[in-house]
């Protein structure tokens, strides 16, 4: 299975169990793998064969922009069901991690994998 992967990705949001993470804007760390499904466009060259990077950021943004969640555990599963539902990927895994939450830890988060890799 091909996979595609994002890296990186930094979004400013409001997540967390206490009363300062809901008022304080936090920044979280997305790092995903995507399983590519079916035909690829490694041999077609269309992006109708793939899946758009674009199109995953911009929804994962949406996603943060909308909800407020407790945890990223919870934040972690709604990011998986959209992959693999709205993008129509087999597989995923992903890393969430708030970056610099606590003192002395660069960051801290949690990576889960959901799907079937081919």
């Amino acid at each position: 299975m091909d996979n595609i992967f994002i890296s990186e990705l930094k979004i400013e949001t409001r997540i967390g169990v206490y009363e300062w993470e809901k008022q304080v804007p936090q920044t979280i760390q997305l790092d995903l793998e995507v399983g590519l499904p079916g035909r690829h466009a490694a041999n077609s060259g269309k992006l109708d064969d793939t899946i758009d990077y674009s199109k995953i950021v911009a929804r994962i943004e949406q996603l943060f922009q909308d909800e407020h969640f407790l945890l990223l555990e919870k934040a972690a599963e709604a990011i998986a069901e959209i992959i693999l539902g709205e993008f129509k990927a087999p597989w995923v895994r992903l890393s969430i991690a708030k970056l610099g939450a606590l003192r002395n830890v660069k960051k801290l988060g949690i990576t889960i994998e959901r799907g079937t890799r081919g």
